[in-house]
């Protein structure tokens, strides 16, 4: 009775503002006059050009899913287990590339490998590796994020006994380390390889024609075709895939987990070694990996013809001449409804988070419940897999009559970007939830502790640096999220990423270059975010 009732409102909330829109395009694509009609729908599954589509959707979200743990792992020892100088300054900085429009950095790969560009002898421009490369700058922030929030709080005193044992590094980290990490890494490869596949604006931006994934054709086949049906067949099958995957995921991350010690924070960091090198130069490089193109977007938005200033600053408030035919709102204004939406996004998808990832964290009693739990899991998961054009133009369709008319409410772009966080904050937090030891909540009540002590006592002190973690993580999806609002924002009030957007497709320079600015603006706004959050989980260490 207790997990069917904690599950009644986040199942109910999925249930009208994922379902049912995702529901309500599908069904434009296999219901016609009425009837039930698929042989249409499923015909573009023939097409060799979708064939093309899937694979290169499947073998690119894997290879850049490898190279981001490759990357992201090193970075993550360094940052959470070392004292080195700088590290909450790194972690934040780290972030900035996640909370950017996926179409900003692409136009930021772009320039960078344009032949005329930086980086133009690597002759990258317009190939794979691009596109690979932009995605696994996207997505180190999620390895970083989700490993080290557990890395973190380890404890290390079974590192140091194996160490004493006679074990090399290389078998302390093998035998030790790594598989207390394992559910951490398990749920950020699954959600890096989620938004791999997902990718949206940087391969619309770097792919051109000559790449595609199932994301970007959903769109041309939804916007430019208006082909419907053949949408909603990409869109179930990316569904079933997603599922596939994700089921997968479960089933690894659940034979791995298991209660692990923890230890105050400040015991577990210590200064580099000399068997720390290989790791340092891996982070050093993933930092200048991450520093590379945003300072590309920060020195185009520097460029001004021949020389240099800050024009493009300046006429981002809209007075300057010739930039009010190209902004739809200041970028004052479009900052101050990114904020606005971002903080009741946020809201919503932490209360929700924070109940599934409490409910699916519980270990069942009985086979079944167990079962039950597994399946709430994966379909909480859902939202990462299917495209935001989908749920975006759901939206549209279906929430616009009573007693769900949403149209124009300024609550239905949140909503939607509340959907889209919600797995990374259930993701961020079940994790942590899983890894405390039942034995303590089982001592804690046999002592008399009512279940709100047990829960402020035992799992309140462990989850509440993660708890800041996802909350950053929900703010920052909400600040760069593009594809959903792209479709829900109105003209009068759009979000940053919207006017960002709308600069980019515009011919010429200044307004190129206002894009830039704006991106700028964003980024330092999302960093200076984030490093108070750090700087709060940092003065709230002694709790732990």
């Amino acid at each position: 009775m207790g997990t069917a009732a904690l599950a009644v409102v986040p199942l109910a909330v999925l249930g009208v503002f994922f379902v049912l829109p995702v529901a309500g395009m599908v069904g434009r694509g296999f219901w016609t006059d009425g009837g039930f009609d698929p042989s249409a729908s499923l015909e573009v599954l023939t097409r060799s050009r979708t064939h093309r589509v899937l694979w290169f959707t499947l073998w690119s979200s894997t290879v850049a899913t490898l190279v981001t743990l490759a990357l992201g792992l090193p970075l993550t020892f360094v940052l959470y287990r070392l004292r080195v100088p700088g590290r909450s300054a790194a972690r934040a900085f780290v972030l900035m590339p996640f909370v950017l429009p996926t179409v900003v950095v692409g136009v930021a790969f772009r320039t960078l490998l344009t032949p005329s560009g930086p980086l133009g002898f690597l002759h990258l421009d317009g190939t794979a590796a691009a596109i690979i490369a932009a995605m696994v700058f996207f997505n180190l922030a999620v390895v970083v994020r989700t490993v080290g929030v557990l890395w973190e709080n380890l404890d290390p005193r079974r590192e140091q006994a194996a160490a004493a044992l006679g074990a090399s590094p290389w078998q302390v980290l093998r035998t030790v380390t790594l598989p207390a990490l394992a559910p951490a890494i398990v749920a950020s490869a699954s959600i890096v390889f989620l938004f791999c596949a997902t990718a949206f604006g940087l391969v619309l931006t770097l792919g051109g024609l000559r790449y595609a994934t199932v994301e970007t054709e959903i769109y041309l086949l939804t916007t430019q075709f208006l082909d419907l049906r053949a949408a909603a067949a990409l869109s179930v099958l990316q569904l079933l895939v997603v599922t596939g995957l994700l089921y997968a995921a479960h089933v690894t991350r659940s034979r791995r987990e298991h209660a692990v010690e923890r230890a105050d924070v400040r015991s577990t960091l210590r200064p580099a070694r000399r068997t720390d090198l290989a790791a340092v130069s891996t982070a050093a490089l993933a930092l200048a990996f991450v520093a590379t193109p945003i300072a590309a977007l920060v020195v185009g938005s520097l460029r001004v013809g021949d020389g240099w200033g800050l024009d493009h600053y300046r006429a981002l408030d809209g007075h300057e001449a010739g930039s009010t035919a190209a902004l739809l709102v200041p970028v004052t204004e479009a900052l101050s409804n990114s904020w606005r939406v971002a903080v009741d996004a946020t809201t919503l998808a932490m209360v929700l988070g924070c109940l599934v990832a409490v409910l699916v964290s519980r270990r069942g009693r009985s086979r079944a419940e167990r079962r039950g739990l597994a399946v709430l899991d994966g379909v909480f998961m859902l939202p990462l897999g299917v495209s935001a054009v989908t749920l975006g133009f759901g939206f549209l369709i279906t929430l616009d009559r009573p007693p769900l008319d949403l149209r124009t409410s300024p609550l239905l772009v949140p909503i939607a970007q509340a959907m889209v966080a919600l797995p990374l904050v259930v993701r961020t937090l079940t994790p942590v939830l899983r890894s405390i030891d039942p034995r303590q909540r089982e001592a804690a009540e046999s002592l008399g502790a009512s279940p709100w002590r047990v829960l402020r006592t035992v799992d309140l002190p462990v989850v509440w640096r993660p708890l800041l973690a996802a909350t950053g993580f929900a703010f920052a999806v909400s600040l760069g999220e593009f594809g959903a609002t792209s479709f829900l924002a109105r003209p009068e009030a759009p979000t940053m990423p919207v006017l960002i957007y709308e600069l980019v497709s515009r011919p010429g320079a200044d307004n190129y270059g206002m894009a830039l600015a704006a991106s700028v603006v964003l980024g330092l706004v999302t960093v200076v975010i984030m490093g108070l959050v750090e700087r709060l989980r940092l003065g709230t260490a002694g709790a732990f």
